[in-house]
């Protein structure tokens, strides 16, 4: 057994036991979180410090297309070198062979990280928190559905037939029946976890027909991306061996509720691990409301990040459990901003604004950094919200057009993100809002063809 793998993490190392490793996946995030990379036979690995991709998979739009993102010396995809980070080391126990996936960062040839990576915005972010004396915590929970096999683009998506030969029935938040229904395909995402050291918090079903929705532990922010990028592989492979398909669309079936990422946040003390939410006596601290400012004043700009595709926003819809605006309270599920119960010592603030199509990466770095700039600039948030929240404004852009324009404009949150990352993301979705435009909708064709 190579020497390397006596320091992989321990889950990793169970899963080889006794084993002969055979392959590893060489994998790096893109900008829709899309897993990029190489894979290669162990023995090569085993020799191998690094390899090289071109910069290109980061100017690459969801349909294959490119941004015309490249820098000075134009379109020329200068290698980048992907170097593994061995913390990330897990199985892909659905392979046909003893197989583990590492996660690469990116680098130029010079060592420096490159800006447009995912996984470098979010270290980046973190490490601004660091600068301040600060950790940041977050808790990701992952909504996503399981429909029918459907391979034609022009069909509507069904809900998948469920072990009792029914399709799956909406408005059933909550039901362990209706999560019986899915035991299959469950209990294959609960060994997949298992074998790549992932622990989930719990597995409830949401409201819309075959919609189900997994809590991960809270932690440090890059190694949950990390999950939640591994896990959409994960759910998807499951799914696929009971003959169904697993979506993280926002709003893939037209009259049920989207699907959300939303990101629970705490912030502690490095020197005392002392949540700062939270005062000596357990009462909420200025840095509380100043986080929860930071969330109302810059999620807007950041919407983009968080909801996008043209998709995404069909899923804020009044009464359809997305949220339509930046209020906050506390305990109110109608609000984009929400303080769940919890002791002082737990005291977090949740983003309901995310949907699970965002790229994890770059969906919690730009939720973190909304909530940074509230700390940095002491913003005291807008009263708290009494009531129904669906009953206010809509303050969220109603169409990724909106969204860019506002995102192409903030200085601030490009500071944070970084410049490269903002210029690049804002070419690239332009490209890909450009594209959407040249086709020509059902419904189009439906109501205008012969009528106007």
């Amino acid at each position: 057994m190579a020497k390397w793998i006596e320091t992989l993490p321990q889950p990793a190392q169970d899963y080889l036991h006794g084993r002969r490793l055979d392959e590893v996946e060489c994998v790096i995030s893109d900008l829709p979180g899309i897993a990029r990379g190489k894979a290669v036979p162990a023995s090569k690995f085993d020799r191998q410090d690094y390899f090289h991709l071109p910069d290109s998979i980061f100017y690459q739009t969801i349909t294959g297309g490119w941004g015309e993102a490249a820098g000075d010396e134009g379109f020329i995809e200068r290698d980048m070198v992907l170097k593994p980070d061995m913390a990330t080391a897990t199985a892909a126990p659905w392979t046909g062979d003893w197989t583990l996936q590492v996660i690469h960062d990116a680098y130029d040839r010079e060592g420096t990280p490159i800006g447009s990576s995912p996984r470098n915005v979010l270290k980046r972010v973190v490490r601004l928190y660091e600068e301040m004396g600060l950790t940041p915590v977050v808790a990701p929970e992952m909504e996503f559905y399981l429909v029918a096999r459907n391979v034609d683009p022009a069909k509507e998506i069904e809900p998948m037939m469920g072990r009792s030969g029914r399709p799956a029935a909406a408005r059933q938040a909550y039901s362990l029946t209706a999560v019986d229904e899915f035991g299959p395909v469950i209990d294959d995402i609960y060994d997949f976890a298992e074998a790549q050291g992932f622990e989930i918090d719990g597995i409830t079903q949401e409201g819309g027909a075959g919609q189900l929705e997994i809590n991960l532990r809270h932690g440090d922010p890059v190694k949950l991306a990390d999950e939640v990028f591994y896990f959409k592989r994960l759910i998807r492979e499951a799914a696929l061996r009971h003959d169904c398909f697993a979506t993280f669309m926002a709003k893939p079936i037209a009259d049920e509720p989207g699907s959300a990422m939303h990101v629970h946040h705490s912030v502690l003390e490095i020197e005392t691990g002392r949540n700062v939410f939270s005062g000596p006596q357990g009462g909420e601290t200025d840095a509380f409301y100043h986080f929860i400012g930071g969330l109302q004043k810059y999620l807007p700009d950041a919407i983009a990040v968080l909801a996008p595709y043209v998709n995404s926003y069909r899923r804020y819809v009044r009464e359809h459990s997305a949220p339509i605006n930046l209020a906050w309270a506390r305990d109110n599920r109608t609000t984009g901003i929400r303080v769940p119960l919890s002791p002082p010592n737990a005291r977090r603030v949740e983003n309901r604004i995310a949907g699970m199509d965002c790229n994890p990466y770059l969906g919690i770095a730009a939720s973190l950094a909304c909530g940074l700039l509230g700390l940095k600039n002491e913003i005291r948030p807008d009263a708290q919200f009494k009531g129904e929240a669906y009953e206010g404004e809509a303050e969220i852009p109603n169409e990724v057009g909106a969204a860019l324009d506002l995102f192409e404009e903030a200085t601030d949150l490009h500071e944070v993100l970084g410049q490269e990352f903002s210029r690049v993301y804002g070419i690239v979705k332009r490209a890909e809002y450009d594209e959407f435009l040249q086709v020509i909708s059902p419904w189009e064709r439906e109501h205008l063809l012969l009528n106007v």
